[in-house]
């Protein structure tokens, strides 16, 4: 009996210790022990059994030691079948005293519980054993009613009341009363996190109950798995993730997340409103556009046209003439006064040495103008051959557009062009006609 009350007591620590967390509903295995009481008052009377049913006093046998083991395990939708012994001492047989006849009893059980997951669990019982009282033994059919009062979600007291019936005539009919402490185990936990892995949504990750067993790493209220940044804590509003400037754009997406900004530019400001970050923007204060660097474009010859469209950007023009000045007809005019004046060896296509100063104001003209383009014509008088004023006249339309080309003037401005006699601005007639005729003209190519 002694022994008997050791191992008990070490079965009760190992399991509460190690299933202090189980669940009734993932704990299938239960171990009852505790004391019993058998009670032989005639059971075929009924009034007299039901006047007498708490008459411990006189009719109960209890042994001052624990008396029963049971175990049960749980078959699901409330059932459970299992097993229990239990030893006692009669010394009161119904009315009449007896001299400490044993008892033992085996039997096998089939319990319903009513209700599930409850602190206060009724439970029906059936089943059947054998039970020897001073070793002649008979067996029974048994039915009884019982309670749990779970103190905790696997500790709990039950007591109870079987009626024990014996077929044999040999056999004592009889009650039998349990109490006695009961635990649940068998669930498993894998993360140890209280939440048994048929219910825990992570069952190798330890978590909150709140959340299906799942883990919320940073405590922010959200879930690891539907937590953007699961290793620190935010708000909801940005999936879990913080937002420490508060301007709608999450930490892990903004690139300036300590300067309030717009989520079209990853969370930096735009003080200007030009589109640019102010990190990127060269001009921060000042709109422009991405491709200047958030700067505005500078128009520094002041003509209404920008610089990165200007193409004479030191010189101003007309938008028409894309920022270049326009070549007018006074100039056209003074152009062509100083070109026939220029002066060539008879008969040759060479410069005559004393018309070379005349080019520095032609030369003056044309850089004023960087982007026209013009042609240098050459023009005879009809003395000679016409095959050979027009090769007098290229010639000359020529050396003077590589004069021109010598000093500075780009060649893709210049085109040379011969005319030979063919047009003549003057009668050819007369020696001064002759001499208009003799001439070289640049012009503008529109």
């Amino acid at each position: 009996m002694k022994h008997l009350s050791k191992l008990l007591v070490v079965a009760l620590l190992v399991v509460g210790f190690n299933n202090i967390q189980a669940q009734d509903e993932n704990n299938p295995w239960q171990i009852s022990f505790g004391v019993n009481a058998v009670d032989v008052y005639p059971t075929g009377d009924v009034s007299s059994f039901g006047n007498e049913f708490f008459n411990a006093t006189d009719h109960w046998n209890i042994l001052p030691s624990i008396s029963y083991v049971g175990v049960s395990r749980s078959v699901g939708d409330g059932f459970s079948v299992g097993a229990r012994g239990s030893l006692n001492k009669i010394s009161n047989f119904g009315d009449t005293e007896v001299d400490d006849l044993s008892h033992y009893a085996i039997d096998g059980t089939i319990k319903y519980n009513f209700l599930k997951d409850r602190v206060i669990d009724p439970f029906i019982e059936i089943g059947g054993g054998y039970t020897w009282v001073d070793e002649i033994g008979a067996g029974t059919i048994n039915g009884g009613l019982g309670l749990n009062f779970w103190f905790t979600e696997n500790i709990g007291l039950t007591v109870q009341s079987s009626y024990k019936h014996a077929f044999e005539d040999y056999g004592v009919k009889h009650m039998q009363h349990l109490a006695g402490i009961s635990v649940k185990f068998g669930g498993t936990d894998t993360d140890g996190d209280g939440i048994y892995d048929k219910d825990d949504a992570c069952p190798e990750v330890a978590g909150l109950e709140a959340f299906n067993g799942c883990p919320d790493s940073d405590g922010d209220g959200i879930e690891d798995s539907k937590d953007s940044c699961p290793n620190a804590a935010g708000s909801k509003e940005m999936n879990g993730c913080p937002d420490a400037d508060g301007d709608g754009v999450a930490d892990k997406d903004d690139a300036c997340p300590n300067e309030a900004g717009v989520a079209a530019l990853a969370g930096c400001p735009d003080a200007d409103g030009d589109g640019v970050a102010d990190k990127d923007d060269a001009c921060p204060n000042e709109a422009g556009p991405a491709e200047n660097k958030g700067c505005p474009w500078a128009d520094k010859d002041g003509d209404g046209v920008l610089d990165k469209d200007d193409q004479c950007p030191d010189v101003a023009g007309t938008v028409a003439n894309k920022g270049c000045p326009e070549v007018t007809a006074e100039v056209q005019k003074q152009l062509n006064d100083y070109a026939r004046t220029i002066l060539f060896d008879t008969g040759r296509a060479t410069l005559k040495t004393e018309t070379v100063s005349v080019f520095v104001d032609i030369i003056k003209i044309l850089n004023e103008y960087p982007t026209a383009k013009f042609t240098v014509e050459g023009h005879t008088d009809s003395v000679g051959s016409e095959k050979l004023n027009q090769s007098l006249s290229e010639k000359r339309a020529n050396s003077v557009r590589d004069f021109l080309i010598k000093e500075g003037i780009s060649a893709d401005r210049l085109t040379a062009i011969g005319y030979g006699e063919a047009k003549p601005i003057a009668t050819n007639n007369t020696r001064a006609g002759r001499t208009q005729n003799r001439r070289v003209e640049i012009n503008l190519v529109k």
